[in-house]
């Protein structure tokens, strides 16, 4: 009665379990690296070029449950709020990527967490590199599978033909296939059912709570986001609004 239905969460299930088995290393490096810098006080950019890529940052972004470090860069011309097609073309921008970064005022020693599930358009690729070029510190959530089977021609590239993840210090592989969607229906070519947001979701996660476990064990409690629809969560929040209200542009 739902074998549609059935074969996507299966699919999911075994993707989140391939990412679990084959991307633990990078996600514990990845980990190692955010925990240093709230170590430090610092916070931790994350950024999705890209229509759907705008959900990942807004992911790990006041969350219940999520580090209070972390600013979501959430810039109006990708999200797809302003109007689909925009969003593509935006996100197709030479140049477009450079602006994002620098209107977030990233210099050297911060950290930028880059999502971008097939990691060739113009605005990841830019970001990457300005980020380079300023002396911060990158992170790719990316799919190096989609990547390496994007012909080189294709209009959504930066005109360098690079990939996000050959730019960045450290990689998270969403292992995304070509074409995104991982669901097949009889009588139809095209499959259904994206697998991006569950990927980047998981790793973004899993990267937040390794994050958690090894500040705890260095003797750290990071402040952590409660859900102000719990018991108590305004309070709780509360006593750290005042110490990133001016800190993180979209708090």
């Amino acid at each position: 009665m739902y074998a549609v239905s059935t074969q996507y969460l299966d699919r999911i299930f075994e993707h989140l379990r391939r990412l679990h088995d084959e991307e633990g290393d990078a996600i514990n490096e990845a980990a190692r690296m955010v925990a240093d810098h709230i170590a430090e006080d610092k916070i931790v950019y994350a950024y999705g070029p890209g229509g759907h890529s705008n959900l990942a940052p807004q992911e790990i972004f006041f969350r219940a449950g999520g580090l209070m470090h972390v600013s979501a860069m959430l810039d109006e011309g990708t999200l797809l709020s302003g109007g689909a097609l925009r969003s593509m073309a935006v996100e197709r921008t030479p140049g477009y990527g450079k602006i994002v970064i620098d209107d977030y005022g990233l210099s050297e020693g911060d950290l930028l967490i880059i999502i971008n599930a097939y990691g060739i358009n113009a605005a990841a690729i830019d970001a990457a590199l300005e980020a380079r070029s300023r002396g911060a510190s990158t992170i790719a959530v990316t799919s190096v599978e989609h990547a390496t089977n994007t012909a080189n021609d294709h209009p959504a590239r930066h005109p360098s033909g690079k990939n996000l993840h050959d730019l960045a210090d450290l990689v998270l592989d969403s292992k995304i296939q070509l074409g995104d969607a991982v669901v097949e229906i009889e009588g139809l070519d095209q499959r259904v059912a994206a697998m991006s947001t569950f990927a980047n979701a998981y790793l973004l996660n899993a990267v937040v709570a390794e994050t958690v476990d090894l500040l705890l064990k260095r003797g750290m409690t990071p402040p952590i986001w409660t859900s102000g629809n719990a018991p108590g969560g305004d309070e709780a929040n509360a006593r750290f609004t005042d110490r990133f209200k001016r800190r993180i542009k979209l708090l």
